[in-house]
């Protein structure tokens, strides 16, 4: 990168408007909010039987716990999945590749609502690990091809606004939809989303030639070779797993630990993603994304630990879901922040290895908090997530200490 802005940077940017002194205009921003619509769509499916769980498990025979594998599987595939599209597909257009794994995703939802055996359901999910995985990877470095460089923030924080509105929005309507009409209807509702987003993907997005390829080497290569890359991916680690342990069964904490009326759920779910909406674009307006991601720690640990030890207590926990909202919006954007400050020059590597942590840590929350809740109790599952998001904690203050003494 060499500090100008707008085409100077010239096959790093794709340009998208017709401007070309630095100003970004409406067909950018267009661009970049379709590639957010792509982003929301994929992860409002990866976590809708998050607020479907219990509709779900009793429609098909199976436990809570383990219909929380809907959850572990496409994470498991998708964190496999991110490097392999970076490698082996890297020569296709970026367009085309965003395109093919909404489709993807939005027939698997199809299938999904029409499956009558828990076993297909889980096929069908498995397909939407790939699309996530794949999608995530292109999409998470997009941005500094998109617009010039001193849009970038901002624009990063649009694309990731999709990411933190689909936990905090997009399973909320879902819940909702399943109220309603049923799981079967949420399923085919975010399906439906998908061919939305395709299209304007289409329509909107412009070709975006693909860049130099990595090799499969390049990525632990990356991982071992930079401190702030690596921490990051701890961090993600340890805060996705932590917030997932807790978040894939927050409809059975809110009903049976702390005695919320079941018909209430969906709209304090609407609750907690107004306030993750509001957390995602502070976080994104921020300058120093180390204290952000650090005040996330706080809020989650707090939030968290409102919910082990309030018990039956109903407004102590809609107070804590709404702190949980605010602190966990910041930080998908705060991990991608973090990553591209810190592996500027190969952003599509570094969004890869992000993409394999964040989605293989939504896989192993989401088991956590399943064994959790088999083995012991659902009210036990927040004091697992807290101890999780304070070792983050801990991984942020002795990165702090290292680079002061560097």
């Amino acid at each position: 990168m060499n500090g100008r802005s707008g085409d100077a940077r010239g096959d790093d940017t794709v340009q998208v408007g017709g401007r070309v002194d630095g100003c970004v205009d409406r067909r950018a921003w267009f661009a970049v909010s379709a590639v957010a619509l792509g982003i929301f769509a994929l992860m409002t499916t990866e976590l809708l039987p998050v607020g479907l769980l219990t509709f779900v498990s009793a429609d098909l025979s199976v436990s809570d716990g383990t219909a929380g594998l809907m959850v572990t599987v496409p994470g498991v595939v998708a964190a496999a999945t991110a490097p392999t599209v970076a490698v082996l597909l890297g020569r296709v257009d970026r367009r085309t590749l965003l395109a093919a794994f909404v489709a993807l995703m939005a027939a698997a939802n199809v299938a999904c609502a029409l499956a009558e055996h828990f076993a297909l359901v889980l096929a069908a999910r498995a397909l939407v690990g790939v699309s996530i995985g794949g999608f995530w990877a292109i999409a998470g470095g997009l941005a500094p091809r998109l617009v010039p460089e001193r849009h970038v923030p901002r624009a990063t924080a649009v694309v990731f606004g999709g990411v933190s509105s689909a936990s905090v929005i997009g399973v909320p309507v879902g819940t909702l939809v399943g109220d309603l009409a049923g799981w079967r209807a949420a399923f085919l509702t975010v399906a439906a989303l998908g061919g939305l987003a395709l299209v304007l993907l289409l329509v909107l997005l412009p070709p975006v030639p693909a860049r130099a390829v990595p090799r499969l080497s390049d990525l632990p290569s990356l991982l071992v070779g930079h401190g702030g890359v690596r921490t990051g991916v701890l961090l993600a680690l340890l805060l996705v797993t932590g917030q997932f342990t807790a978040y894939t069964f927050v409809r059975p904490l809110l009903t049976d630990v702390a005695g919320i009326d079941a018909t209430l759920t969906g709209g304090l779910l609407l609750v907690y993603g107004v306030a993750g909406i509001v957390g995602n674009f502070v976080a994104g307006s921020g300058r120093d994304v180390r204290r952000t991601l650090f005040v996330a720690t706080v809020g989650l640990t707090a939030a968290l630990g409102v919910f082990g030890l309030a018990g039956g207590v109903p407004i102590a926990a809609v107070a804590a879901l709404v702190v949980w909202g605010l602190a966990y919006g910041g930080v998908s954007v705060g991990l991608q922040t973090w990553m591209l400050r810190h592996a500027s020059e190969v952003p599509e590597a570094a969004t890869a290895l992000l993409v394999c942590a964040f989605n293989l840590s939504i896989a192993l929350g989401a088991l956590v908090g399943g064994l959790v809740a088999d083995a012991l109790a659902v009210a036990a599952i927040p004091w697992v997530a807290g101890a999780l998001i304070v070792l983050a904690g801990v991984v942020l203050a002795g990165f702090r200490a290292s680079s002061r003494r560097s």
